[in-house]
């Protein structure tokens, strides 16, 4: 079936870039996962509303993903249709004096930057964040104070039918690592952030400010997916893993860091089975000695 889908689309988009068997190691940040049967990569909001409506046509249901900072991807691959937003939804505008559009597939710190030379600010803490604004958006990313619920207008997005909506406000329903978009099949093309006023200079520095906090902490020369799990409800999540001695604990080829326990790394070599082993084990033994049952951040696929 997926061979006459593959031609079909070629035929309706010849310019579409469309990849075979393309490793999912190259388009996840831990740097792990077998071939994706078919990956295309949608340049427009117009490509990616065909893109659907055809796929739902066909009765194919994509994966979707952005910069791939929060995912697993299984060892063996994944068949069917892959659309990745990354570097493809593209472009940021300025509305107002407070009010910036950004596509889904710009990364965020690119969004932080963007804002910040606009004298906006509000987005520094994004900086920091490695995936695109459509990911920080469904999972409503955040980090040192900030997250996507504070600063969301409206997200605009596209149901796997091909059809065009948005949600805005408290119809977003942001909480804790989650958002509206978790729950629905779609695919988000663009944020507008509210933003204030402020001077450059301050932004920028604030910038600068948390990505050094951010560089002295965190494993950053290390393939990784960032916080491993979710904050529980009583105390941090890197504070009871290394409470409960695994730090530098490793399963093959993946390890909890030794420089922030909240981080899972791939020091080289490491299999997506490593790694669900690894999570597995640590929230066993966290549990065991601190009563605690840690939620896995990372998503897998």
């Amino acid at each position: 079936m997926m061979t006459a889908f593959q031609k079909k689309i070629r035929e309706c988009f010849p310019a579409l870039r469309v990849l075979e068997n393309e490793p999912m190691a190259k388009h996840t940040s831990f740097r792990i996962g077998g071939p994706a049967e078919v990956m295309a990569f949608p340049k427009n909001v117009e490509e990616l509303v065909e893109l659907l409506q055809i796929s739902h046509e066909w009765g194919i249901k994509p994966v979707v993903i952005g910069a791939g900072t929060n995912l697993l991807a299984p060892d063996e691959g994944l068949s069917g249709l892959i659309i990745c937003t990354k570097d493809a939804l593209d472009g940021m505008e300025q509305l107002d004096e407070t009010h910036i559009r950004v596509m889904a597939g710009v990364t965020m710190a690119r969004a932080a930057m963007f804002a910040a030379s606009l004298g906006l600010s509000g987005l520094e803490f994004a900086h920091g964040i490695p995936g695109t604004v459509g990911g920080g958006a469904v999972m409503n990313a955040g980090a040192y104070g900030g997250e996507i619920s504070q600063v969301a207008a409206r997200t605009e997005f596209v149901t796997m039918d091909g059809r065009l909506k948005s949600l805005a406000g408290n119809e977003q329903n942001f909480s804790y690592r989650h958002s509206a978009f978790s729950n629905l099949d779609c695919v988000i093309t663009a944020v507008e952030f509210a933003l204030t006023p402020a001077p450059e200079e301050e932004i920028r520095e604030k910038i600068k400010e948390l990505m050094a906090r951010r560089r002295a902490s965190q494993p950053l020369d290390l393939p990784s997916a960032g916080s491993t799990f979710k904050r529980p409800a009583n105390g941090y999540a890197a504070a009871l893993i290394e409470q409960s001695g695994l730090k530098g604990f490793a399963v093959g080829g993946a390890a909890v860091s030794t420089k922030h326990a909240g981080f899972v790394v791939n020091q080289g070599g490491a299999t997506a089975a490593d790694v669900q082993e690894l999570i597995a084990q640590v929230q066993q033994k966290v549990q065991e000695s601190t009563g605690i049952l840690l939620e896995p951040e990372v998503i897998r696929l």
